[in-house]
């Protein structure tokens, strides 16, 4: 029996989160998708569900992608993480640390779906 994925956006552009919510629950039935406008409600929801997977954006007011990230990781290093970012310049190096304390994907805005879609599942695999 295969068990349901449970993935979180996190994205201050709502819009944008509730779309690839839509998109993803349409390709992937098998989903539980919720979307989230900040990473405070991101995290409540992460520390009293079973999430597997979270897809954030970098940048966002309160608490940016970064913490977010770290607070995933320090919580449970299972959940998988993967940012997403309109930037393609990292001045101040911080992509390069969170690789380097476990981040495992980031992808570029804007993307395609498909592609995001091979990512997750890729990430997914590898807990399972």
């Amino acid at each position: 029996m295969v068990m349901r994925k449970f993935i979180c956006i996190v994205d201050d552009e709502e819009e944008l989160a509730i779309n690839l919510k839509v998109q993803l629950e349409a390709m992937r039935p098998d989903w539980t998708v919720k979307a989230f406008s900040n990473g405070i409600d991101a995290l409540k929801v992460i520390h009293s569900e079973d999430v597997d997977f979270v897809l954030m954006d970098i940048a966002m007011p309160d608490m940016d992608g970064y913490e977010l990230c770290w607070r995933i990781m320090d919580y449970d290093p299972k959940i998988g993480v993967m940012m997403m970012t309109g930037f393609g310049y990292d001045a101040n190096h911080v992509l390069v640390r969170a690789k380097e304390d476990g981040l495992k994907e980031v992808i570029y805005k804007p993307f395609d779906i498909e592609e995001l879609l091979e990512r997750i599942d890729k990430l997914l695999s590898q807990d399972d």
